[in-house]
Formats: structure tokens, sequence, C-alpha cells
């Protein structure tokens, strides 16, 4: 048995299969209730080890502090300090590097009940999380994470399911995934201009400011976004984050892109300085922000249906405010398939990850 020809939408559920369902999870083996691993600071644990071909079809985790918070907790953004690595078919680099917060759908630490196809945060309050994502592999799989907290330990529990394969077939890419981060955006000062001025006003005409969800190296198509956005500019002016278009620079294309879009809300499939919390299958905002855009916003968008391919490269952008004018705080995990090997990428250290507020 292969991957095979057929999904697993409703229009494929009748067609009768031989693969093998397979399952890791945190279960007790001692029989008893203890369905959970501790993780100690600075512990990287191993999740599964799976060896031969399969497709990762489904994951859910949720976690906790053992020890009930106080306001001198030092770990309360442990969410940042959890760290997922997911290596495909022994590569020497991880395909999948993120928080674990981050994977699930939602930036900034946080969770909040969210609904979308391929990730979903579920009561109570979001903390548990799934991925419907499926990830192929040939020879094998292998699950960490990684504790970079201080010195909470976390209770955590996980399953990940699985098709086991005689052999996985040809023309399949490997999933990624990616968080990255820049803190403050390199703007503009707003000086005399007015606050219309500031916003609107400029040019971008190359696109080589823009923040950058992804710049990835060799054959693939990318499937989506994350991003996050802490609000930074302080005034009782008209403070709307966005006006950033996308630009998304397919096989090293110069300036205009191919994909050249008409603002931040608009990427996101919303419209007119959205404020409101929204989840639909493949875009959403999880996080709105408070009064006047203020504070941290999270927003989704996942190219299912209209996945963008490429050959070479390819490197999706954003315009952080009109002509890469606005100082915010931007974080975000870029989702996509690629053949192996990819450009190795890295992830900030927990310093450098934590939530402004």
């Amino acid at each position: 048995m292969t991957y095979g020809q057929f999904g697993s939408s409703l229009r494929d559920l009748p067609r009768l299969r031989t693969h093998r369902r397979r399952r890791e999870s945190s279960w007790d083996r001692s029989g008893g209730n203890d369905d959970r691993i501790t993780v100690e600071p600075g512990q990287t644990v191993t999740l599964a080890d799976l060896r031969g071909a399969g497709s990762v079809n489904h994951i859910w985790m949720t976690v906790a502090p053992r020890d009930p918070g106080t306001p001198e907790t030092a770990d309360r953004d442990f969410l940042r300090k959890l760290v997922l690595r997911v290596y495909w078919d022994g590569a020497e680099h991880p395909s999948v590097l993120v928080p674990l917060g981050d994977f699930f759908g939602v930036g900034h630490a946080r969770t909040a009940n969210t609904v979308s196809a391929p990730l979903q945060m579920s009561p109570q309050d979001g903390k548990a999380f799934n991925c419907w994502f499926h990830m192929p592999f040939a020879t094998g799989a292998r699950f960490e994470l990684t504790s970079e907290c201080e010195s909470e330990v976390l209770w955590f529990y996980y399953y990940i399911d699985y098709d086991q394969f005689d052999e996985l077939g040809e023309g399949l890419g490997r999933f990624h995934a990616q968080w990255r981060r820049e803190c403050p955006t390199d703007g503009l000062e707003q000086g005399e201009l007015t606050n219309s001025e500031f916003l609107f006003d400029g040019e971008n005409l190359d696109g080589d400011g823009n923040y950058v969800i992804l710049d990835a190296e060799g054959r693939g198509h990318y499937v989506g976004c994350v991003l996050n956005v802490t609000n930074l500019r302080r005034t009782a002016d008209w403070n709307w984050y966005g006006e950033g278009d996308d630009m998304i620079f397919i096989d090293g294309e110069a300036f205009p892109p191919s994909l050249h879009g008409t603002g931040t809300e608009d990427y996101f499939n919303t419209a007119w300085c959205p404020s409101q919390t929204y989840h639909a299958p493949y875009h959403g905002i999880t996080i709105p922000g408070g009064d006047n855009w203020s504070g941290q916003i999270s927003m989704y968008r996942f190219h299912i249906e209209d996945p963008v391919p490429f050959t070479r490269s390819i490197r999706v952008t954003i315009e952080h405010g009109h002509a890469n004018r606005r100082s915010d705080d931007l974080s975000s995990v870029a989702f996509w398939y690629q053949e192996l090997p990819h450009k190795p990428f890295d992830l900030p250290p927990v310093t450098d990850r934590l939530p402004i507020w």
C-alpha cells in the first residue's frame, strides 16, 4: 500500500483502504491514568521516532504547568519557550522548527478558541491544540519537543496519528514550518508628517524592506501562514497597523512580482481594517487587538485550495505599513511543502521570541 491517489474528503471516504492506522501518544505505560510526560526545564524529549513509510495526518497536544502559577512565575510565556522540531527521512536539519503555540495557529504565547481547516485550538480556552496538515515521509519521521523554560515543569499530553504504508510513492513534498520575527520592523520616524501622510504616502517600488514570511529554495508549494502583530505605535490618532501589501516572489522574479496584493487585511481575506474575531476554514483573525487596533493581533491565511508552487525558490513578503513606514513587532509562521533537502533555517534564541506584553 502507498499514499495512493485519493485523499480523505467526504467524497473519498467510501473508498476501502488497506493501509495501517498507527498512533504515538503519551498514554501511561503502567496502565494507570498518568497519561502524560513531564518536561523539565532545558529537557528535550522525543515524542515519536517513526520508521518506514507513512503520513502523519493528525496531531493533538495540550500542555499545562505542573505547579500553580503566581505573579512571580518566570515562564508564563512557555508556549514561546517550548520548541517543536520535526525531521523527515533522516534529514540533518528539521523541517519544522516553531514555538509550540505559534505552530497551532495563535501567536504571542496565547491560546484562544479558534477554528480553521488545518489548525484548531479547542476548548477549554483554546488549550487543546489540533493540526490536520498531512505530513508524508518515506523512511522515517522524528518529533522532538524542547523546553527552554527557566524553572517551569510542564505536563504534556499528545497524540501523533499516522498512516503506515509499504512505500510512500513519488511526487510528494515534505511538510515544513518556520517561525520568524522582526521586532521592531525597520520603519520611518513620523517627524513632521501628518498622520495621513505617515500611514498612506510614500512609494515602494522594489519590496526590499518588506517583512519576510518565507524565504525558501528548491521545488515545492507555499500553503499559508500565521501573522502576529504587536502595535507599538503610541498615539491617539487613527492607528491602523495594516496597509501593507503582500508580495510573493517566485523563482527569483524581479519586481513587481506576479503575486502582488493590495493590503494586509486583503491578503488575509478580510476588509476595511477589521477589529473583530473571525474564523473560517482558510482565513481568520484569532486575536483582533484592542481599541484603535492596539496591542496584540494574530491572523491566518491558508492556501489549501490555491497553493503557490515554486520550482527554484520563493520569497513571501508583506509590507509593514504602506511603504514599510511602521515600526511594529511582527512574527509569523510559514507553512509549505517541498522536496528535500531544504535550505536550513534556525530559530531565534528564547529571549528574542518572548512577547513584549
